[in-house]
């Protein structure tokens, strides 16, 4: 038996129980793994529940365009269903996003435009503001708005709840899921509560969403809106789609708690999953002595690793972050293995001839060049050399006809394996900032001494 088309496939995904991160858990936990979507997401259930929508209400026509503000993986879903029934894609996101999701939707055919996250949702440059606008300017094209789409609900009422009710027959006691536009947790938890009232939905919301608060308060507390990491939950405004009172309680979980234990799925238990599964972990793990013997926990894994191979996969990232701190060398830790010293800096104005002698005064190599006290450029051995070489008489040129792009900075955090690779022909040393505010220089021989040491 074959499928007609990659859409057929979407749904009828597998129950997985958790072993090694929820040992310590009284309950048994299950993990609904909608990365075997074909769009590795769950948001194909609801991309293509808004597309049938759309056509049967004549929103959607014959070679239009799906227009969609998307953290990716809705663009995902929407894209595959575009190609299989002739729709042309434009997608705007936000810059917080991983260069993965932005590169796969492009695979897809799409155009994507990437926004400014750290603006109002108003703010005419938000990713919400851009696909309205282009909806407005482009013909024949319309918008899904997957937050206030209902269908977005409606499509895990539908699938999601009675898949999870019948895997589980009818034993889950809590359903545990991210909240971002709402769709899946509202959607999959009115279901199950239809099927059984005392069944408990706990959302989990991010540090700088709007969400718990308003939740506990009936607060829109705009003081609890600031910039965050963690990809796919958490929301600066109140979609549709949450529906408060299918959610019995909101935890929220750091960026940090939520990357790390992103990381800790993939090790611990075997899968590859996206930023918001660990947040979802995370904060079930926040809230384990409220469950019990007997208790049936179901957390919605809701997307694949391989979107985070920049971010959550990447040490370096995490470093840069402060979220890992082994033992690993640092630029932090280079500095603290060598004896204090000042870094020497030369003004933008003064002369090639100066530039000399304080290379042959010192006996180094290479000079940051500042402006006004601003590192913007430095000098090296093989600048003055071919200064000199190409005019003897560039020796009172200024410095700043001669400099080459600054050395590239790096933070305390970053590993030396990084600052290495960033070690070439190009940059013989990397820029860092103390714990004191000073600027500090990081060479080849620096390194050297750091593990010798």
């Amino acid at each position: 038996m074959w499928h007609n088309n990659i859409l057929e496939t979407i749904g009828n995904t597998p129950m997985v129980k958790l072993n090694n991160i929820t040992k310590d858990i009284k309950a048994t936990v299950l993990a609904k793994i909608e990365t075997t979507n074909p769009g590795n997401s769950i948001k194909d259930r609801m991309a293509l529940k808004m597309i049938q929508d759309a056509e049967l209400k004549g929103l959607l026509k014959p070679g239009g365009t799906i227009i969609e503000g998307t953290s990716g993986n809705t663009g995902m879903g929407l894209a595959m269903a575009g190609i299989i029934k002739g729709y042309k894609c434009i997608f705007t996101t936000t810059d917080k996003q991983s260069k993965e999701k932005v590169d796969a939707l492009r695979a897809f055919g799409a155009e994507v435009i990437v926004c400014p996250t750290n603006v109002e949702p108003e703010d005419p440059r938000s990713y919400y503001s851009v696909s309205t606008r282009l909806g407005n300017e482009v013909p024949n094209s319309w918008k899904p708005n997957q937050y206030d789409n209902l269908s977005n609900t409606q499509a895990n009422y539908e699938q999601t709840g009675p898949e999870i009710w019948a895997q589980t027959e009818g034993k889950i006691t809590h359903l545990v899921a991210g909240v971002g536009t709402g769709g899946t947790i509202s959607g999959t938890g009115k279901y199950l509560k239809e099927k059984n009232p005392k069944i408990k939905v706990w959302g989990i919301d991010t540090y700088g969403s709007v969400f718990k608060k308003y939740k506990e308060t009936g607060e829109f507390d705009k003081n609890e809106i600031y910039p965050y990491i963690t990809e796919g939950i958490g929301e600066d405004f109140l979609p549709k789609n949450v529906d408060f009172s299918v959610i019995d309680r909101f935890e929220k979980v750091t960026d940090k708690d939520a990357a790390l234990m992103t990381r800790d799925i993939a090790r611990k238990e075997g899968i590859f999953v996206g930023n918001s599964t660990g947040a979802a972990v995370a904060g079930l793990m926040q809230l384990k002595d409220e469950l019990k013997e007997g208790d049936v926990v179901v957390i919605i894994f809701p997307d694949h690793g391989s979107r985070y191979m920049g971010k959550m996969y990447n040490e370096d990232w995490l470093r840069e972050r402060g979220f890992l701190t082994d033992e690993r060398l640092t630029a932090g830790s280079i500095l603290a293995k060598r004896e204090s010293q000042e870094t020497i800096t030369i003004d933008c104005e003064k002369t090639i001839m100066d530039a000399i002698g304080t290379i042959k005064t010192l006996n180094i190599s290479q000079i940051p060049v500042t402006q006004n006290g601003m590192i913007i450029g430095k000098i090296t051995e093989t600048d003055i050399f071919n200064a000199v070489m190409e005019n003897p008489n560039s020796k009172s040129n200024r410095v700043i006809d001669r400099m080459t792009s600054t050395f590239p900075f790096v933070n305390l955090n970053t590993s030396i394996d990084k600052i290495s690779g960033m070690i070439n022909k190009e940059n013989t040393a990397v820029l860092v900032e103390d714990e004191k505010g000073q600027i500090q220089i990081i060479t080849q021989y620096d390194i050297i001494g750091a593990i010798a040491g």
